[in-house]
């Protein structure tokens, strides 16, 4: 019995959908007052819906009704080039003429009194609830079976401020904002080329999110860029409220800890980005631009590197991989050696570490792992507490803990440091998603190295190398360019060579156009 009313439950909602659906794609009705009825309830009486009815005309024979959502139109544009438009200036003899004569004063409208930009005609309900709830005003008419939206949105939103999460010591100060239109015309600032293209669609069936595509024509691979639009058009979703919905949907592996798509808040890296033949993917309502296809040297790539001599920007980027190093087998190596190999240890640091272990009762392993977790649950607590106590509870509870584990004798003072060591090196990633990785991937390895000494950690290489080498980002290898190996790339991977040096493109990006500037002797002092 309950079963057969939850079908019958199922069957009326789903009729009640497609009754819905088909109302919103019913067309405009040319009753006025039919129509307002019908927004009004499809709206469910909302108070932010405004409805101001009109007359237009020197006597008023063309009655008409403007709706348009507080907090998301302009009020003030609306009024002065609307408003006061269709009331005052159009009030003639020949508009009322052309009434009377029952003759089409849409036309007339559109050209004469809207001449405000960004004027649409409104055909059919789903497009005037999609134009009303996007912030645009609707103008609709007696006895006409259409309609205008006119582009009249405005609503508050944050300005362009300094990236909070990739900070550098020089380069440009503006990161993108919540806000797309502001987004496009920050990259537009920088790439002043008309072959800077803009593709927009929508994606949510609730939502109706705004998503845009950006690339350089010319210079980005058309299977690329073809490839970006068919994972997008495929999307059939309810809401996109982030850019990461996005990223998940389309990227090419699901089950790996490693980013497959590059995400970034600053301008600057879209733009250099562009430059290379990738592709952007911008989401109204984040600050955060996704750009493919991404390779895993890209995460190891910080935009001041581009910004410095090209020397201190290879030292700066060694330094990088050296502490990728670090961060992923650190406390894994440091297991390994006291337990299964201590003779690679000098006698006297061997003697050392066996006296400040005499007294813990645990395993090597699980003395790390739990040290592993304090730190992880000190670092997540850092981030949600409120911003003027995070930063004093993560220092301090690090700080005591440590102390107290070192004093009770649950940690080795030895492996307190290779925690901190490793914690820290995993901070210099220009990417924050790339560290999750490797703290993701530390775990596994240590257990390999807990069990089976360095036999065990080298294991855990070959299958790391083994996975990264399967990846692709929309048909790109991801270790691309150590594998396959190009050797024209290399001036800007593990090194960066001098600007006059980097006169390609990467060649697995970018098939067209592959060549930056031309050849140019390096630069000479002058005596």
């Amino acid at each position: 019995m309950d079963h057969n009313n939850k079908t019958n439950g199922d069957t009326q909602e789903d009729s009640h959908n497609a009754v819905s659906k088909s109302d919103a794609e019913e067309p405009i009705s040319a009753n006025l007052q039919q129509n307002i009825d019908k927004v009004k309830q499809a709206l469910g009486n909302s108070n932010d819906i405004i409805l101001r009815e009109i007359r237009i005309g020197k006597i008023g024979n063309l009655k008409a009704a403007i709706f348009y959502t507080d907090g998301l139109t302009g009020t003030q544009a609306l009024a002065d080039y609307v408003i006061e438009s269709l009331l005052m200036d159009m009030k003639n003899t020949e508009l009322d003429q052309m009434i009377s004569f029952g003759q089409d004063v849409l036309n007339v409208l559109k050209e004469r009194a809207l001449t405000f930009g960004g004027v649409t005609e409104v055909l059919n309900y789903e497009m005037l609830y999609t134009f009303l709830l996007s912030g645009d005003a609707i103008l609709l008419f007696e006895g006409h079976c259409k309609g205008f939206s006119i582009g009249v949105r405005q609503w508050n939103q944050r300005s362009v401020t300094e990236p909070a999460t990739e900070t550098i010591v020089r380069g440009p100060r503006e990161s993108f904002t919540e806000s797309i239109r502001t987004n496009t015309a920050l990259i537009r600032r920088k790439i002043k080329d008309r072959n800077l293209w803009l593709e927009s669609r929508t994606i949510g069936r609730v939502t109706k999110t705004d998503v845009s595509i950006m690339y350089i024509h010319g210079i980005a691979s058309d299977n690329i860029v073809d490839e970006v639009r068919k994972r997008l058009d495929r999307i059939d979703i309810d809401g996109i409220l982030e850019s990461g919905y996005i990223e998940e949907l389309i990227q090419d592996e699901t089950f790996t800890p490693f980013p497959t798509i590059y995400n970034t808040e600053r301008p600057d890296v879209v733009a250099a980005d562009l430059l290379e033949g990738r592709v952007a993917i911008l989401v109204d309502g984040t600050p955060f631009v996704l750009t493919a296809p991404a390779t895993f040297i890209q995460f190891f790539q910080a935009a001041e590197d581009y910004y410095q001599r090209a020397d201190v920007s290879s030292v700066l980027r060694a330094l990088r991989f050296f502490s990728f190093f670090i961060s992923l087998v650190g406390t894994s190596m440091y297991i390994a050696i006291t337990t299964f190999h201590q003779e690679m240890l000098p006698t006297a640091l061997l003697i050392s570490v066996a006296a400040q272990r005499e007294g813990v009762p645990f395993p090597a392993i699980i003395e790390a792992l739990m040290m592993e977790t304090a730190l992880e649950i000190l670092r997540e607590a850092s981030i949600r507490m409120p911003r003027a106590v995070g930063q004093a509870v993560s220092i301090l509870g690090t700080l005591v803990i440590g102390t107290a584990a070192v004093e009770a004798g649950i940690a080795s003072a030895a492996m307190v440091i290779v925690i901190s060591i490793t914690a820290i090196s995993n901070f210099i990633f220009p990417a924050p998603n790339m560290s999750i990785s490797v703290r993701l991937i530390r775990v596994p390895i240590l257990i390999l190295a807990a069990s089976f000494g360095l036999f065990g950690m080298i294991i855990g290489f070959i299958a790391l190398v083994l996975h990264l080498c399967s990846l692709r980002s929309f048909g790109v290898p991801y270790t691309s360019s150590l594998a396959p190996f190009i050797l024209e790339d290399q001036k800007d991977t593990i090194f960066r060579l001098p600007r006059w040096r980097m006169r390609t493109r990467p060649r697995l990006i970018s098939q067209k156009d592959v060549t930056r500037n031309q050849p140019s002797p390096a630069p000479k002092p002058r005596i």
